[in-house]
Parts: C-alpha cells; structure tokens; sequence
C-alpha cells in the first residue's frame, strides 16, 4: 500500500523483517507467502533473497516517522494474513514498537486500524 515511498535500502530492510516475521513461528503459510509475494511485486524486488541481517541492523535502517509508520502498518497485515497473531510475531511487534519509539496510544491504534481493514476485505470477499 505504503511501500513504494520507502528508500531502496529501506525496501531491503523491510523485506527483510518480513521474511523473518512471517517464518518465526517455524511455518510461513499461504496467506503470509501471498503477502510476501505483494510485497516483492510493490518494491519492484521480484528476485530479492533475504540474507539474514540480523533484526537490531534492519531496524535501524528506518529513520524517519513516515519510514517507521508504513513499516508497522505493513507488518500488521503481514501478521494478520492468515488469521492468527502467535506469539513470536507478537514479540517482534514490542521488539519494533520499543525500538521505533511508538507510544502506546500511537501503537494500538495502529493494531485497531489494521484489524478494521482486514474486517472490511474479509466482508467484502464473501
């Protein structure tokens, strides 16, 4: 939705942080590989390889509230994806919630947004 006004080496992070978010629980369902897929289409990084940066470097690459606000909001959908928040990713959310510096206020409605969103497309697929 968001991605395409990210920096080149913000799309890189970012697909990175995916990439390891989507596979934390040990398993990357198809709905998360349909998100990933998205994502590598919108950034214009069809062919890109994750390479396994380790997650305090990849956050650092986002310095900027804009950068910050488009990475939290495309997590959640890649989160919510296939229906299920497991605790892993819930600990990558305070991981990056406590690192980009969001209050808490800021964070949920973020969350809240994001659930909406995903309420009105499972509505209007049926």
């Amino acid at each position: 939705m968001f991605l395409e006004e990210l920096e080149q080496e913000e799309k890189t992070a970012f697909l990175e942080l995916a990439v390891m978010i989507a596979s934390s629980d040990g398993n990357v369902s198809i709905f998360e590989t349909t998100v990933l897929n998205k994502y590598q289409k919108e950034l214009e990084l069809e062919d890109y390889k994750p390479t396994g940066m380790a997650v305090g470097e990849i956050l650092k690459t986002f310095k900027s509230e804009r950068s910050k606000n488009i990475v939290l909001t495309e997590l959640f959908q890649l989160i919510y994806a296939d229906g299920v928040f497991q605790d892993e990713e819930g600990e990558f959310v305070r991981l990056i919630k406590e690192h980009f510096g969001f209050e808490e206020d800021e964070f949920n409605s973020f969350k809240d947004w994001i659930e909406k969103i995903r309420e009105l497309s499972l509505t209007k697929e049926k």
